[in-house]
């Protein structure tokens, strides 16, 4: 697998399509940076690392009057073509409904949290 955070992002997409109520992943300390940051920003419900055979993330979905509450998840940076921005060039993505993950020196955060504290960094995904 060359990109793990586009794996973990494809796989809370296709369990929210056929509205799981969960979904497991390989654990990494990015992705559950990643995935608690977006439990922060209200966008999942919760997760935890569960030791099994090996670690993995079990991620609990959240919905709302039975309609998930991510409409977009997108992978922004690629293995292939990174994508850093400075915060002065950081736009609000849809008009400040949804956020932008970057990550930074000083770890994963939103891209509000990156204009406030003036620092940029690679963007790795677009939530709505």
């Amino acid at each position: 697998m060359t990109d793990p955070i586009a794996d973990l992002l494809t796989r809370i997409r296709n369990a929210l399509m056929r509205k799981k109520e969960s979904v497991n992943a390989p654990y990494s300390k990015l992705k559950h940076e990643l995935t608690k940051l977006l439990v922060k920003e209200g966008y999942l419900a919760s997760v935890k690392k569960v030791k099994k055979d090996f670690d993995e993330l079990e991620i609990t979905l959240k919905y709302f009057n039975d309609q998930p509450v991510i409409k977009e998840l997108v992978r922004e940076s690629k293995p292939g073509l990174r994508q850093y921005i400075s915060y002065k060039d950081i736009k609000p993505h849809k008009r400040g409904l949804g956020i932008k993950v970057l990550t930074t020196s000083k770890g994963l955060m939103t891209d509000r949290q990156a204009i406030k504290s003036e620092m940029g960094g690679e963007i790795i995904c677009r939530v709505f």
